[in-house]
């Protein structure tokens, strides 16, 4: 797992061992930064199911303005701030260890961009994205992305879907405010 473009492009990140991980591979982050190519430079973001941090990385390698990750494993976050560290100062982020419904609820500010990528196991990323509109966490031409092993069906009010890719066994769902 490496970061794909931008400032750090190259650099090797930490990650987990073991066969319950699921990092976001090369070659769908390849294909999701291609998608928001424009939206990431001065962005804020949220990544909140972070694992190691991965796509927040990716996103202050290409110029994001602030990055918030989140992670309800202390492991997950112990290797988020490992990759972090390697990256020097000179960047804006926070990191929080909680559960996806603390950390929504204490935020303050709106995302240009949110992650939303659990463990496909869970179904608590339909909920995340319900509490992404319920907040109004999502800016006006923000876009949630929601990453699983089969496609999205159903609705979330207050944020319409507006497209959907499939990388391999991936979908990537993309969800802007309703209008």
């Amino acid at each position: 797992m490496r970061v794909v473009s931008g400032r750090y492009r190259g650099m090797v990140l930490n990650e987990f061992k073991g066969r319950d991980i699921r990092p976001t591979s090369d070659r769908v982050k390849v294909s999701l930064f291609n998608i928001l190519m424009y939206k990431v430079a001065g962005a804020a973001v949220l990544d909140l199911f972070c694992g190691s941090g991965s796509l927040g990385i990716e996103c202050l390698s290409r110029g994001a303005k602030y990055v918030a990750f989140n992670d309800i494993s202390q492991d997950s976050i112990k290797v988020a701030q490992s990759n972090l560290k390697r990256l020097g100062n000179g960047h804006d982020y926070s990191v929080t260890c909680s559960d996806y419904a603390v950390c929504l609820n204490g935020l303050k500010l709106q995302f240009d961009i949110i992650f939303i990528d659990p463990p496909y196991a869970d179904n608590c990323g339909i909920c995340a994205l319900e509490f992404v509109a319920k907040l109004n966490l999502l800016a006006k031409d923000g876009v949630a992305v929601y990453e699983r092993d089969r496609p999205f069906a159903g609705d979330i009010a207050g944020l319409e879907k507006y497209d959907e890719r499939k990388y391999g066994k991936t979908y990537l769902t993309f969800f802007k405010r309703e209008e």
